[in-house]
């Protein structure tokens, strides 16, 4: 498979959640130089890295979400919990020692433009109307620093 590329089409047009995207790209893309070396320390490395980044976004965004009071926040986060779990079980395979790469590598590349493009979609008008009163607030103690420092240690 092709390293994932970021086109335009995938912007939210909310520069923190995008930036986020675009890192999880990064770690896919990472996945696939690590799984053609074959080198299942490096791979693991890579997993956990992913999965860790991944679940620190989807807290972020979460939080993000339910504070811009988007209606549909209990459904969105169902979906982060389905995924986690799936991905979950591939760590669980991996270190059981299956060669889950191929198949986690294949999931993540489907499943990550879908959500951007549909589940997160739906969200950005909400939070791009609270986005402004969120954002302004640049003192250390301000929701965008308390949430990275809460997500991104």
């Amino acid at each position: 498979m092709a390293y994932l590329t970021w086109t335009s089409n995938l912007d939210t047009g909310i520069e923190v959640i995008d930036g986020q995207h675009k890192r999880i790209v990064e770690y896919i893309n990472q996945l696939d130089d690590a799984r053609r070396s074959q080198n299942r320390k490096v791979i693991g490395k890579v997993i956990d890295d992913t999965v860790d980044y991944t679940l620190s976004h989807f807290g972020f965004e979460e939080t993000l979400i339910e504070d811009a009071g988007y209606e549909f926040v209990r459904p969105h986060k169902r979906v982060h919990e389905l995924f986690i779990k799936r991905v979950s079980e591939y760590k669980q395979r991996f270190d059981a020692g299956e060669n889950v790469a191929d198949e986690l590598h294949s999931l993540l590349s489907r499943w990550l433009f879908s959500h951007i493009l549909n589940d997160d979609a739906a969200y950005v008008s909400a939070v791009k109307s609270s986005l402004l009163t969120l954002t302004n607030e640049k003192q250390a103690g301000g929701w965008l620093s308390r949430s990275f420092k809460k997500f991104f240690k």
